[in-house]
């Protein structure tokens, strides 16, 4: 499967924002927004372009509470606040939303669609059975024995 567009790295408007530093880990090495949403289970393009359409207070405190999920590094649980705040000045401004299917409409179509090739499947079975059935009818292949000219006597 193929990733949307801007979900794409090379053209993202989310890299910034996934490639900045949340901080050190207690290893030493940096991590990275990319890394810490993965970690915790998050797709982290979807994450960004959720956070993206939300306001910039809002985003902030929704992801605070993201990073307090992840073990602390070289920050501590209540910096978390500040580190939010910090990282979604990184994200683009409010993305548009995609524009919602009317649900009604698309399923109805689907569910047409998909009776009608049952149907029509349906249909060429049962020709078939009948085109067969008379076939073998009109050989007479369906008698027995000494009806179909088979004598029982050697």
């Amino acid at each position: 499967m193929t990733l949307r567009p801007e979900y794409s790295l090379g053209h993202s408007p989310y890299n910034a924002f996934l490639f900045a530093a949340v901080g050190e880990e207690q290893g030493g090495g940096p991590l990275t927004v990319l890394s810490a949403l993965t970690r915790l289970g998050f797709d982290p393009w979807q994450e960004a372009a959720r956070l993206a359409g939300l306001p910039r207070e809002t985003a902030a405190r929704v992801f605070a509470v993201t990073i307090a999920m992840l073990p602390e590094g070289d920050w501590k649980a209540s910096e978390s606040e500040a580190i939010a705040a910090r990282l979604v000045n990184w994200l683009p401004g409010q993305v548009p939303q995609a524009i919602p299917l009317v649900q009604g409409e698309y399923v109805d179509n689907k569910r047409t669609k998909l009776t009608i090739a049952t149907a029509l499947a349906w249909g060429v079975l049962a020709a078939a059975l009948l085109f067969f059935t008379l076939h073998l009818i009109s050989n007479n292949n369906f008698a027995f024995g000494h009806e179909a000219g088979m004598s029982t006597q050697g």
